[in-house]
């Protein structure tokens, strides 16, 4: 069993990119994939888009064929399943979610052990941007917004993990994970379009392991308040991260959409984020 959770990207030169087509396409619009792609030896490639209430994730699975058809089903449907249960469970639109019952003071983080990593996880991200990231300075109380979407992708990927598979990537809006090779056999390969200037070559990563989280690409402004002024921040149009854990990069991504260029502090002196984009408006 191969697992791999040290992050792997490199940019390769765009020259040499032009004559390979991406897997994955991320930007502005719908994510788009290369359904025209081979499968290379004995693999079983598997596309499965899922609707929430809060959002689609399409999951693109490439497992061994030894695995079989039946277990890798059994795999997209343990994975779904946690994506659907952390909708349910965790959404803090919903009045009888443990978020809103913990906004409510029914319940304390330590009632469920995911419910305290999840708590665990806002509270270090707090720290990581200076305040930047605040899950307890949106209005109604504690909203884990800005993480939850990444939380879930992680948790549903660890769940492919669990059932023999290592070769993925789980795409929802302009966000993703990917963990091991495409089914043409190499990197995944992601084109990250530019969030406005759709004439811009896209930024191109090989990856086999990493996650790429963004913040205002949906074009809704006010979406994200500055925690320390509580109004809607207004610097940028858009902030993308890239790193190894997606709800890390997706808090980064909104805390560094809320403080504007002075949160590009937070990815030197060897961090493991780095930031794609950070533009002004």
């Amino acid at each position: 069993m191969r697992i791999d959770e040290q992050p792997r990207t490199r940019w390769p030169d765009l020259s040499a990119f032009r004559h390979r087509r991406p897997d994955l396409r991320l930007g502005p619009r719908t994510p788009r994939f290369d359904r025209a792609g081979t499968v290379t030896g004995d693999r079983i490639a598997v596309q499965h888009t899922v609707q929430t209430a809060t959002a689609d994730y399409t999951l693109l699975l490439n497992a061994p064929d030894w695995l079989g058809r039946r277990a890798v089903g059994e795999a997209l449907r343990d994975a779904v399943a946690e994506l659907r249960a952390i909708d349910l469970t965790y959404g803090p639109t919903r009045p009888e979610s443990l978020v809103s019952r913990l906004r409510r003071g029914e319940i304390s983080p330590a009632s469920y052990a995911p419910l305290a990593d999840l708590v665990d996880r806002c509270a270090a991200m707090r720290a990581a941007t200076d305040g930047w990231f605040d899950a307890w300075a949106v209005p109604g109380g504690f909203d884990p917004g800005g993480l939850l979407g990444g939380w879930a992708v992680e948790r549903a990927a660890a769940r492919l993990r669990a059932n023999g598979i290592h070769d993925y990537a789980v795409v929802t809006g302009a966000d993703l994970v990917v963990r091991g090779h495409a089914a043409h056999g190499g990197p995944w390969r992601v084109a990250v379009h530019h969030p406005t200037d759709r004439d811009q070559v896209p930024l191109v990563l090989e990856m086999t392991t990493g996650a790429v989280g963004t913040s205002g690409v949906s074009g809704r402004q006010g979406h994200v308040v500055d925690p320390h002024t509580g109004e809607p921040a207004d610097q940028l149009v858009a902030a993308t991260v890239v790193g190894p854990d997606l709800a890390v990069a997706d808090a980064y991504a909104t805390a560094l959409y809320a403080a504007g260029p002075s949160g590009l502090a937070w990815f030197r002196g060897g961090s493991d984020y780095r930031a794609l984009f950070a533009h002004r408006r």
